[in-house]
Protein backbone atom coordinates (compact mmCIF):
# COMPACT_ATOMS: atom_id res chain seq x y z
CA UNK A 1 0.00 0.00 0.00
CA UNK A 2 1.48 3.36 -0.84
CA UNK A 3 2.28 6.30 1.54
CA UNK A 4 -0.85 8.43 0.16
CA UNK A 5 -3.00 5.53 0.56
CA UNK A 6 -2.73 4.35 3.97
CA UNK A 7 -3.13 8.41 5.09
CA UNK A 8 -6.41 7.98 3.44
CA UNK A 9 -7.05 4.89 5.74
CA UNK A 10 -5.84 6.37 8.52
CA UNK A 11 -7.92 9.67 8.04
CA UNK A 12 -11.23 7.59 7.39
CA UNK A 13 -10.35 5.74 11.27
CA UNK A 14 -9.06 2.15 9.30
CA UNK A 15 -6.41 2.00 12.11
CA UNK A 16 -8.78 1.82 15.07
CA UNK A 17 -6.91 -0.76 16.83
CA UNK A 18 -8.75 -2.29 19.91
CA UNK A 19 -8.95 -3.05 23.64
CA UNK A 20 -6.23 -4.89 24.53
CA UNK A 21 -6.99 -7.96 26.18
CA UNK A 22 -4.58 -10.16 28.86
CA UNK A 23 -4.08 -13.50 27.57
CA UNK A 24 -0.39 -13.97 29.80
CA UNK A 25 0.95 -12.27 33.21
CA UNK A 26 4.37 -12.60 33.04
CA UNK A 27 6.55 -12.10 36.07
CA UNK A 28 7.50 -8.48 36.79
CA UNK A 29 10.01 -6.07 36.21
CA UNK A 30 11.72 -4.10 38.78
CA UNK A 31 9.24 -1.14 38.74
CA UNK A 32 6.78 -1.94 35.96
CA UNK A 33 4.33 -4.86 34.88
CA UNK A 34 4.69 -8.01 31.56
CA UNK A 35 1.72 -9.09 30.14
CA UNK A 36 1.13 -11.01 26.78
CA UNK A 37 -1.48 -9.34 25.44
CA UNK A 38 -3.35 -9.26 21.92
CA UNK A 39 -5.45 -6.75 19.65
CA UNK A 40 -7.34 -6.88 16.32
CA UNK A 41 -5.62 -5.87 13.10
CA UNK A 42 -7.81 -6.04 10.28
CA UNK A 43 -9.44 -9.02 12.19
CA UNK A 44 -6.76 -10.66 13.22
CA UNK A 45 -5.73 -11.63 16.55
CA UNK A 46 -2.18 -10.24 16.74
CA UNK A 47 -0.29 -11.43 20.15
CA UNK A 48 1.91 -8.31 21.67
CA UNK A 49 4.39 -7.87 24.65
CA UNK A 50 2.87 -5.13 26.82
CA UNK A 51 4.81 -3.15 29.71
CA UNK A 52 2.91 -0.87 32.00
CA UNK A 53 4.52 1.18 34.67
CA UNK A 54 3.99 0.55 38.38
CA UNK A 55 2.87 3.62 40.38
CA UNK A 56 0.71 6.93 40.09
CA UNK A 57 0.50 7.85 36.24
CA UNK A 58 1.39 11.68 35.29
CA UNK A 59 -1.59 13.58 34.51
CA UNK A 60 -3.00 12.83 31.33
CA UNK A 61 -1.58 9.17 31.36
CA UNK A 62 1.69 7.38 30.80
CA UNK A 63 4.17 8.33 27.47
CA UNK A 64 4.68 5.10 25.22
CA UNK A 65 5.97 3.66 22.56
CA UNK A 66 5.44 1.19 19.53
CA UNK A 67 8.23 -0.95 19.77
CA UNK A 68 8.86 -2.50 16.48
CA UNK A 69 10.70 -6.24 16.34
CA UNK A 70 13.04 -6.80 13.67
CA UNK A 71 13.60 -10.49 11.20
CA UNK A 72 12.94 -13.52 12.99
CA UNK A 73 11.76 -16.45 11.55
CA UNK A 74 7.77 -16.56 11.96
CA UNK A 75 7.84 -20.22 13.11
CA UNK A 76 10.40 -19.84 16.14
CA UNK A 77 9.50 -16.13 17.16
CA UNK A 78 7.63 -16.55 20.90
CA UNK A 79 6.33 -13.00 22.29
CA UNK A 80 8.19 -13.23 25.32
CA UNK A 81 11.47 -14.16 23.38
CA UNK A 82 13.90 -11.25 21.97
CA UNK A 83 14.74 -8.09 22.55
CA UNK A 84 13.87 -8.09 26.53
CA UNK A 85 16.70 -5.58 27.75
CA UNK A 86 15.99 -3.51 24.70
CA UNK A 87 12.19 -3.10 25.79
CA UNK A 88 13.20 -3.60 29.60
CA UNK A 89 15.56 -0.34 29.22
CA UNK A 90 12.34 1.45 28.58
CA UNK A 91 9.66 0.05 30.88
CA UNK A 92 12.19 1.15 33.67
CA UNK A 93 12.53 4.51 32.41
CA UNK A 94 8.63 5.32 32.82
CA UNK A 95 7.09 4.40 29.69
CA UNK A 96 4.35 1.80 28.53
CA UNK A 97 5.65 -0.23 25.55
CA UNK A 98 3.95 -2.56 23.21
CA UNK A 99 6.03 -5.37 21.16
CA UNK A 100 3.82 -6.28 18.19
CA UNK A 101 4.23 -9.80 17.33
CA UNK A 102 3.56 -9.01 13.90
CA UNK A 103 0.66 -11.19 11.75
CA UNK A 104 2.06 -14.99 11.35
CA UNK A 105 4.46 -14.67 14.34
CA UNK A 106 4.54 -16.90 16.51
CA UNK A 107 0.53 -17.68 17.71
CA UNK A 108 -0.71 -14.68 16.34
CA UNK A 109 -3.26 -14.78 13.23
CA UNK A 110 -2.71 -14.51 10.04
CA UNK A 111 0.33 -14.71 7.15
CA UNK A 112 3.69 -13.54 7.73
CA UNK A 113 4.71 -12.08 4.36
CA UNK A 114 7.35 -9.42 5.13
CA UNK A 115 7.61 -5.95 5.34
CA UNK A 116 8.65 -4.78 2.57
CA UNK A 117 6.49 -6.19 -0.22
CA UNK A 118 3.21 -5.92 1.73
CA UNK A 119 1.27 -4.11 3.54
CA UNK A 120 0.35 -6.42 6.30
CA UNK A 121 3.30 -5.58 9.03
CA UNK A 122 2.52 -1.86 8.36
CA UNK A 123 -1.27 -2.05 9.03
CA UNK A 124 -0.31 -4.55 12.13
CA UNK A 125 1.86 -1.43 13.99
CA UNK A 126 -0.37 0.99 12.99
CA UNK A 127 -3.12 -0.81 14.64
CA UNK A 128 -1.11 -1.58 17.49
CA UNK A 129 -0.39 2.25 18.02
CA UNK A 130 -4.48 2.54 17.53
CA UNK A 131 -5.05 0.28 20.68
CA UNK A 132 -1.99 2.16 23.00
CA UNK A 133 -3.96 5.69 21.76
CA UNK A 134 -7.30 4.10 23.24
CA UNK A 135 -5.66 2.98 26.47
CA UNK A 136 -7.16 4.46 29.56
CA UNK A 137 -3.47 4.67 31.10
CA UNK A 138 -1.70 5.92 28.00
CA UNK A 139 -1.43 9.96 26.85
CA UNK A 140 -2.39 9.28 23.26
CA UNK A 141 -0.46 12.40 22.38
CA UNK A 142 2.96 11.14 23.84
CA UNK A 143 3.42 8.10 21.98
CA UNK A 144 6.60 7.42 19.90
CA UNK A 145 8.37 4.07 17.74
CA UNK A 146 11.50 2.63 18.38
CA UNK A 147 12.55 0.15 15.46
CA UNK A 148 15.22 -1.95 14.97
CA UNK A 149 15.89 -3.22 11.56
CA UNK A 150 12.90 -3.94 9.57
CA UNK A 151 11.16 -2.73 12.37
CA UNK A 152 12.62 0.66 11.53
CA UNK A 153 11.23 0.24 8.00
CA UNK A 154 8.08 0.09 9.63
CA UNK A 155 8.61 2.43 12.40
CA UNK A 156 9.56 4.95 9.65
CA UNK A 157 6.17 4.06 7.35
CA UNK A 158 3.90 4.73 10.53
CA UNK A 159 5.40 8.03 11.33
CA UNK A 160 4.60 8.85 7.97
CA UNK A 161 1.07 7.78 7.63
CA UNK A 162 0.45 9.23 11.37
CA UNK A 163 2.13 12.74 12.01
CA UNK A 164 0.66 12.54 15.77
CA UNK A 165 3.93 10.02 16.39
CA UNK A 166 5.64 12.44 18.39
CA UNK A 167 9.31 11.21 18.00
CA UNK A 168 11.03 7.87 16.36
CA UNK A 169 14.83 5.63 17.22
CA UNK A 170 15.73 3.67 14.55
CA UNK A 171 18.63 1.10 15.33
CA UNK A 172 20.24 -0.15 11.84
CA UNK A 173 17.06 0.42 9.89
CA UNK A 174 16.36 -0.96 6.33
CA UNK A 175 16.05 2.79 5.52
CA UNK A 176 16.65 2.85 2.19
CA UNK A 177 14.09 3.83 -0.61
CA UNK A 178 12.83 1.04 -3.13
CA UNK A 179 15.67 2.00 -5.61
CA UNK A 180 18.66 1.25 -2.93
CA UNK A 181 16.24 -1.74 -1.21
CA UNK A 182 16.79 -3.17 -4.28
CA UNK A 183 19.97 -2.62 -5.90
CA UNK A 184 22.31 -1.33 -2.93
CA UNK A 185 21.07 -3.97 -0.85
CA UNK A 186 24.28 -6.26 -0.31
CA UNK A 187 24.79 -8.13 2.70
CA UNK A 188 27.56 -9.41 4.97
CA UNK A 189 25.38 -12.60 6.03
CA UNK A 190 23.04 -14.43 3.61
CA UNK A 191 19.93 -14.15 3.23
CA UNK A 192 17.50 -16.10 6.18
CA UNK A 193 16.96 -19.17 4.42
CA UNK A 194 13.98 -19.43 7.06
CA UNK A 195 12.33 -16.88 4.45
CA UNK A 196 10.12 -18.72 2.48
CA UNK A 197 10.12 -18.34 -1.50
CA UNK A 198 6.61 -17.16 -1.52
CA UNK A 199 7.99 -14.05 0.17
CA UNK A 200 10.99 -13.67 -2.10
CA UNK A 201 8.69 -13.80 -4.77
CA UNK A 202 6.74 -10.71 -3.90
CA UNK A 203 9.28 -8.63 -5.24
CA UNK A 204 9.68 -10.51 -8.29
CA UNK A 205 6.08 -9.90 -8.68
CA UNK A 206 6.03 -6.25 -8.09
CA UNK A 207 8.23 -5.53 -10.40
CA UNK A 208 7.03 -7.75 -13.64
CA UNK A 209 3.81 -5.92 -12.85
CA UNK A 210 4.72 -2.14 -12.27
CA UNK A 211 8.77 -2.43 -13.54
CA UNK A 212 11.58 -1.25 -11.32
CA UNK A 213 12.01 1.92 -9.28
CA UNK A 214 14.44 3.29 -12.19
CA UNK A 215 11.62 2.27 -14.66
CA UNK A 216 8.67 3.80 -12.93
CA UNK A 217 9.95 6.07 -9.73
CA UNK A 218 6.42 7.53 -9.61
CA UNK A 219 4.84 4.22 -8.41
CA UNK A 220 7.79 3.22 -5.76
CA UNK A 221 8.45 6.70 -4.65
CA UNK A 222 4.79 6.64 -3.25
CA UNK A 223 5.65 3.39 -1.29
CA UNK A 224 8.48 4.83 0.49
CA UNK A 225 8.37 6.79 3.41
CA UNK A 226 11.81 8.60 2.54
CA UNK A 227 9.48 10.34 0.31
CA UNK A 228 7.53 11.88 3.06
CA UNK A 229 10.12 12.99 5.31
CA UNK A 230 9.41 16.24 6.04
CA UNK A 231 5.34 15.30 6.57
CA UNK A 232 6.89 13.46 10.09
CA UNK A 233 5.60 14.70 13.21
CA UNK A 234 8.47 14.50 15.03
CA UNK A 235 12.49 13.74 15.20
CA UNK A 236 14.20 10.37 14.76
CA UNK A 237 17.39 9.50 16.30
CA UNK A 238 19.10 6.83 13.78
CA UNK A 239 22.16 4.51 15.10
CA UNK A 240 24.24 2.33 13.21
CA UNK A 241 27.38 0.06 13.88
CA UNK A 242 30.03 -0.11 11.04
CA UNK A 243 30.26 -3.41 11.20
CA UNK A 244 26.78 -4.25 10.51
CA UNK A 245 26.36 -7.98 8.55
CA UNK A 246 22.90 -7.18 7.54
CA UNK A 247 22.10 -3.78 6.53
CA UNK A 248 24.56 -1.08 5.08
CA UNK A 249 25.67 1.94 6.42
CA UNK A 250 24.84 3.78 3.93
CA UNK A 251 20.74 3.29 4.59
CA UNK A 252 21.36 5.23 7.69
CA UNK A 253 23.93 7.84 6.10
CA UNK A 254 21.41 8.58 3.17
CA UNK A 255 18.60 9.16 5.74
CA UNK A 256 20.53 11.14 8.37
CA UNK A 257 21.08 13.55 5.01
CA UNK A 258 17.62 13.65 4.13
CA UNK A 259 16.61 14.54 7.92
CA UNK A 260 18.87 17.34 8.66
CA UNK A 261 17.94 20.17 6.35
CA UNK A 262 14.66 19.01 7.10
CA UNK A 263 14.84 19.61 10.47
CA UNK A 264 13.94 16.19 11.82
CA UNK A 265 17.36 14.59 12.81
CA UNK A 266 17.05 14.09 16.35
CA UNK A 267 20.74 12.29 16.40
CA UNK A 268 23.07 11.03 14.48
CA UNK A 269 25.21 7.77 15.81
CA UNK A 270 27.73 5.61 14.06
CA UNK A 271 28.62 3.26 16.25
CA UNK A 272 32.77 1.89 14.98
CA UNK A 273 33.12 -1.67 14.65
CA UNK A 274 29.49 -2.76 16.02
CA UNK A 275 27.17 -5.14 14.93
CA UNK A 276 23.46 -5.06 13.41
CA UNK A 277 22.03 -5.52 17.56
CA UNK A 278 24.52 -3.18 18.47
CA UNK A 279 26.06 -5.35 21.14
CA UNK A 280 29.36 -3.56 21.67
CA UNK A 281 27.65 -0.70 22.52
CA UNK A 282 24.72 -1.25 23.65
CA UNK A 283 24.24 0.34 27.36
CA UNK A 284 25.10 3.60 25.73
CA UNK A 285 22.74 3.45 22.75
CA UNK A 286 19.79 2.47 24.96
CA UNK A 287 20.64 5.38 27.17
CA UNK A 288 20.94 8.22 24.39
CA UNK A 289 17.52 6.55 23.24
CA UNK A 290 16.11 6.80 26.81
CA UNK A 291 17.02 9.98 27.04
CA UNK A 292 16.00 11.30 23.44
CA UNK A 293 11.98 9.75 24.34
CA UNK A 294 12.20 11.57 27.69
CA UNK A 295 13.07 14.87 25.96
CA UNK A 296 10.70 14.09 23.26
CA UNK A 297 7.76 12.87 24.42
Amino acid sequence: MSIPAARQTFQKGGYPGSALTVRQTLAAGSNYTRQVVSYQSEGLRINALLTVPRGTPPKGGWPAIVFNHGYVPPKVYRTTERYVAYQDAFARAGFVTLKSDYRGHGSSQGEALGGYYAPGYTTDVMNALGSLKRDPRVNAARIGMWGHSMGGFLSLRAMAIDPSVKAGVIWAGVVGDYDQLMNSWTRRAPVPASIPSAVLNLRKRAVEKYGAPRENPTFWNKLSANTYLRDLGGPVQLHIGTNDEDVPVAFHTTLAGQLRPLGKLGGNYVYPGDNHNLSLNLRTALNRSVQFFRERL
